[in-house]
């Protein structure tokens, strides 16, 4: 492929802290696999693809201005991000740039204030994860269920939806602020509240880690439910930091039962790469690699033809076909068919996962 022009797409990832590392790491060793072997295989027309990665460390700011580096360089597409504040700035400015953005894991239901065709989303909107969580919720019996929530337009946004899907089942949700309660003072909060279960809607390690040491150590809140919407406890770290107290804590994942074949192969390459089991993020960054390669097969490196292409996408990955569409309520292209679960890892083996609910 020597000579031949390269094809660069810009990536957003979290890569040092306060972002989360692990998921950051998981991400961007899917999108590089992808485009290794993409260009193993050739590249896109004969050109390699070149993966221009930038750190946003959790920060909207930063997003921002590698958005305009990005549009500097030259950029293609942009893929990646996990943190779902930093995916919304990171697609406002491609929105107003006309920068195509494929965004990889970030769930938020309102990615841009207003409806745009320059970006694209893989895994659901929040708004459907988080009801499917609730009904987990409400078929465990779980009706007052207190959230520890820290500031931030994403947990306020999950509250919100389960606040209106509980109280629509006879539910009801109690809010812990945690800028003001330190994770000692939960415990008491929930048996101030008559909560059965316990949502961490904080950051990962702290204080989601020192919150689950004290509910699980205090005798009144042996029967409480702790639960994590967002995903902490999917990566190693977590059962490192806290062994079995860690276990039986649902979350959501985006995974099917079974992978598909391509996602058994990439399965294997990404346990090689990271010396251990991939989570669905690294799943997330090696489609969103595969999708921006068919579309850049079909229109190069064109920004417009990109930005049109993404209601005729179908692409095998790694968890099913991806199809784009428009929803109600949604202001980007949404990605279908991704299968939604609520797993926990086993007491009896926390290293292993068990799936409670499908979606």
């Amino acid at each position: 492929m020597s000579g031949m022009v390269t094809l660069k797409i810009g990536a957003l990832v979290p890569l040092t802290p306060p972002g989360w590392v692990e998921a950051g790491r998981h991400l961007l060793a899917g999108l590089e696999l992808a485009v290794r072997e993409v260009n193993d295989a050739g590249g896109v027309g004969g050109s390699p693809l070149e993966l221009v990665v930038r750190d946003t460390a959790a920060d909207p700011r930063r997003a921002e201005a590698a958005l305009d580096e990005f549009a500097g360089l030259g950029v293609a597409a942009v893929a990646g991000e996990y943190h779902s504040v930093v995916a919304r700035a990171a697609a406002t400015r491609a929105d107003a740039l006309g920068l195509p953005f494929l965004c990889s894991s970030a769930v938020l239901d309102a990615l841009t204030e207003r409806s745009t065709d320059h970006v694209a989303r893989l895994p659901p909107p929040q708004s459907r994860g988080w009801r499917i969580y609730a009904d987990f919720l409400l078929g465990a019996g779980h009706r007052r269920v207190a959230v520890a929530a820290a500031p931030s337009l994403y947990w306020e946004s999950g509250t919100r939806v389960l606040r209106e899907h509980l109280a629509t089942r006879g539910g009801a949700v109690v809010e812990l602020d945690m800028s003001a309660l330190a994770p000692a003072a939960v415990c008491d909060a929930l048996v101030e509240n008559a909560a059965t279960a316990l949502l961490l809607l904080v950051g990962q390690p702290e204080p989601a880690v020192s919150i689950v040491t004290s509910v699980r150590r205090d005798r009144r809140l042996a029967g409480t439910l702790i639960g994590a919407p967002a995903g902490q406890p999917e990566f190693a770290a977590w059962e490192t930091l806290l062994g079995a107290e860690g276990a039986a804590i649902p979350f959501l994942r985006y995974l099917p039962e079974r992978l598909t074949p391509l996602g058994v192969r990439v399965d294997a390459a990404l346990r090689e790469r990271l010396a251990q089991a991939p989570s669905f993020v690294a799943f997330e960054g090696y489609d969103t690699i595969a999708v921006l390669a068919d579309v850049l097969r079909a229109h190069g490196a064109d920004r417009a033809g990109l930005a049109e292409s993404w209601p005729r996408v179908a692409v095998d990955g790694t968890r099913g076909r991806i199809r784009f569409v428009r929803e109600p309520g949604i202001s980007v292209w949404q990605g279908t068919g991704t299968p939604v679960q609520v797993v926990d890892r086993d007491p009896a083996a926390p290293d292993r996962f068990r799936i409670l609910r499908t979606g």
